[in-house]
């Protein structure tokens, strides 16, 4: 039983550092945006930040 949770302990582990990898790549860099649909789709692309919000508070 200790080995089994040993394992999945380490799983689990490696799943947030890969979880935390993919965030910062998706947040530090460009590829984002070139990732979102939502923003091709909303037609954001060109847009400043607050532009981008005001877009996407519309109701």
């Amino acid at each position: 039983m200790k080995t089994l949770e040993r394992i999945i302990i380490k799983l689990i582990i490696i799943q947030l550092l890969c979880l935390v990898c993919a965030q910062g790549i998706l947040l530090y860099t460009d590829a984002g945006s070139l990732l979102s649909k939502v923003i091709q789709y909303e037609g954001v692309g060109g847009m400043k930040i607050i532009e981008h919000i005001e877009t996407f508070d519309q109701k």
